[in-house]
């Protein structure tokens, strides 16, 4: 009886240290997670030095000053690239435009919805903006923009496809938003996919097989319900087993290796991801290009990122900048917990192209 009264008082104590420990060590992994020590910096800037990047740099000053993005959260690419391919901006408006079919040699119909600027450009000129996201699109037409939004083949489950042909994630490809004033043309989050930015998307640094896995898993539901369409009598490419294939497929890598590069022609996937690189075409783009990164960029090997930076290092008019933070198309801004509508991305896109059109209307006077 003694015995145990004597060792009582000493379990809670034991107890309450443990509970001590255990409240540090989570917020130890959280404050590690969250980057939360991570400090913010404007963004790493690779560029010539030209009249019209000496220009760009004075008056765009988005570009030269601190991306802050929300303090509790945003430090983490993880975080940010999930909360925008969940619900991408925060209280979206819905602008409303007038939706256009454009036929294509191989049969195919493009789609793109075209809407109308709201105000007078600070130009004074007709300018037409290429974009996808619905906050963009309202906060360019505020601006004066005219917005065409390209709708990928297959991705409107209401568009029915037209040929054996579609959308896909690991095509090589560059997303883009052209400026319809002259020649000017701005390629936002650059993510110049080939054989071996496929190879590092297999790897499980920074979760990257996982985002594969989902991506993929996504794409197989799009071409199932494109599935007559794709798999058809016309279409005399693809094999009852390629369908299995599909079924069988956990990577994006697989999905083209056993469907997408058949619709093409293509033999091998090597060869599909080789011949149809952007990084084939990149270097012949002469006007006024923009490339954005982040460097949490969970999807985005650090090793791809030399591309867009030996472009920027030996072309003229063309302009890295490398931001610290913002994930995957991220780059949400906002104070603490909750991110503001606009995000920093979509502030640059617009005082780029605002300041690319002043350019060209008055090249003498700006040189």
């Amino acid at each position: 009886h003694n015995y145990i009264r004597t060792i009582s008082p000493e379990m809670p104590a034991m107890f309450d240290g443990m509970k001590l420990a255990a409240v540090a060590t989570v917020l130890y992994v959280i404050v590690q997670s969250l980057n939360l020590k991570c400090p913010t910096v404007s963004p790493d800037i690779t560029c010539q030095d030209t009249p019209l990047s000496r220009y760009l740099l004075k008056s765009c000053p988005i570009l030269t000053k601190e991306y802050i993005p929300p303090l509790l959260w945003g430090k983490s690419g993880h975080l940010q690239t999930v909360l925008y391919g969940k619900m991408g901006r925060v209280k979206s408006p819905k602008p409303c435009g007038l939706r256009k079919y454009l036929p294509m040699s191989d049969e195919a119909t493009a789609t793109f919805d075209l809407f109308e600027p709201q105000s007078v450009h600070s130009t004074g000129e007709d300018i037409t903006m290429k974009h996808y996201i619905r906050t963009f699109v309202d906060y360019s037409q505020k601006q004066g923009y005219r917005c065409a939004v390209l709708n990928h083949l297959g991705e409107l489950p209401n568009i029915e496809l037209t040929s054996p042909r579609m959308f896909t994630y690991g095509k090589p490809r560059v997303t883009s938003m052209l400026v319809c004033y002259e020649t000017s043309i701005l390629v936002k989050n650059n993510q110049t996919v080939g054989y071996k930015a496929q190879e590092t998307f297999l790897q499980w640094d920074q979760c990257r097989r996982l985002y594969n896995f989902l991506m993929a898993d996504n794409m197989k539901k799009i071409i199932l319900s494109h599935r007559a369409s794709l798999f058809g009598i016309s279409c005399s490419k693809m094999e009852p087993a390629d369908l299995s294939l599909l079924y069988m497929a956990t990577s994006l890598m697989q999905i083209d290796d056993n469907i997408m590069r058949k619709f093409h022609g293509h033999n091998s996937i090597k060869e599909y991801y080789e011949k149809e690189s952007c990084v084939h075409y990149i270097h012949n783009i002469s006007v006024p290009l923009l490339l954005m990164n982040s460097s949490d960029d969970p999807l985005v090997h650090q090793s791809l990122l030399t591309i867009p930076r030996t472009l920027a290092e030996k072309k003229q008019n063309v302009i890295f900048a490398l931001t610290l933070h913002g994930g995957h198309l991220g780059f949400f801004e906002g104070t603490v917990l909750f991110p503001q509508p606009l995000s920093w991305m979509d502030k640059v896109i617009v005082s780029y192209a605002n300041i690319i059109c002043q350019w060209e209307k008055h090249r003498p006077q700006c040189q």
